[in-house]
C-alpha cells in the first residue's frame, strides 16, 4: 500500500495507474490526511450482464457450466431412428394378412 499526496499524484497519474492495475492500492493524502483510496476494481463490478447472469446461476445452482473435468466425457451417440411406416405401406401390410 502507498500513499501519496494529491499534487504528485497529479504529476504522476499513469504511474499510480499502473501500480493500481497490478494489485496495488494506492492511498491519496491531502496535508497528511488520506482522503481517498484508489484500489483494483472487484471484479463484479466489472462484470458484463451475461457474465453476471451465468455466475448467478451457478451460484443458486440453475446453471452448470463446463468445466476440465467434463472434456473428459465421451460424446453422446446419435440414435439411429426407425422410419414411420407410411399409409400406403400399412394398407399393403393388411391386404397381405
Amino acid at each position: 500500500m502507498k500513499a501519496v499526496g494529491v499534487k504528485s499524484l497529479k504529476a504522476k497519474l499513469s504511474e499510480y495507474l499502473r501500480l493500481v492495475k497490478s494489485g496495488e492500492t494506492v492511498l491519496v493524502t491531502e496535508r497528511d490526511q488520506v482522503v481517498a483510496e484508489i484500489r483494483p476494481a472487484n471484479r463484479q463490478e466489472i462484470m458484463s450482464p451475461l457474465e453476471q447472469f451465468l455466475d448467478q446461476g451457478q451460484e443458486s445452482g440453475t446453471i452448470c457450466l463446463r468445466t476440465e473435468d467434463s472434456k473428459r466425457f465421451p460424446p453422446v451417440e446419435k440414435i439411429q431412428w426407425l422410419k414411420a411406416p407410411d399409409s400406403e405401406g400399412i394398407l399393403n401390410f393388411l391386404r397381405d394378412e
